[in-house]
């Protein structure tokens, strides 16, 4: 083989080396920290107290999983859901991140969203990408666990 080639190849699979090493830190990076806030959205915390809401939902139940028969009960503040200790919903489960999930109050419903994870929030089946309502009674699914928003 020409000295050229091997050179490119050398160099080649240096740079994706590099690419896989830069991805699994930013994959662990998002794991433990969770992804920054969008730009142009109102951080949960400064946003506006919300009016009655029509789903009346009040409370969080797991129903599958190592802790099912957990409630939450659902006060208007944001749910975090994941394995770190800062979580307001503290999993067991090997297949969620840190700071996997949260539900936050929303117009006239609880909003779902994935907060960066490895494996994925599923509400009903569908893997959730941006924020989508929860209807009473949906199972929302992180990992083996599996819960729903009830009166």
């Amino acid at each position: 083989m020409p000295e050229l080639v091997v050179v490119l190849l050398r160099f080649g699979f240096l740079a994706l080396l590099w690419v896989f090493v830069l991805s699994a830190v930013r994959v662990i990076r998002t794991d433990l920290f969770g992804t920054a806030p969008r730009a142009g959205r109102i951080p949960a915390a400064a946003a506006p107290p919300n009016r009655q809401r029509r789903s009346q939902a009040r409370t969080l139940v797991v129903t599958q999983g190592s802790l099912a028969g957990t409630t939450v009960t659902l006060t208007g503040a944001p749910v975090t859901i994941g394995r770190a200790d800062t979580s307001t919903l503290v999993l067991t489960d090997d297949y969620a991140s840190s700071h996997h999930a949260r539900l936050t109050p929303g117009d006239g419903a609880w909003l779902l969203e994935d907060m960066g994870s490895t494996n994925g929030t599923y509400l009903d089946r569908e893997r959730v990408s941006a924020q989508v309502p929860v209807p009473l009674g949906t199972p929302i699914r992180i990992g083996k666990t599996v819960m729903e928003l009830r009166k």
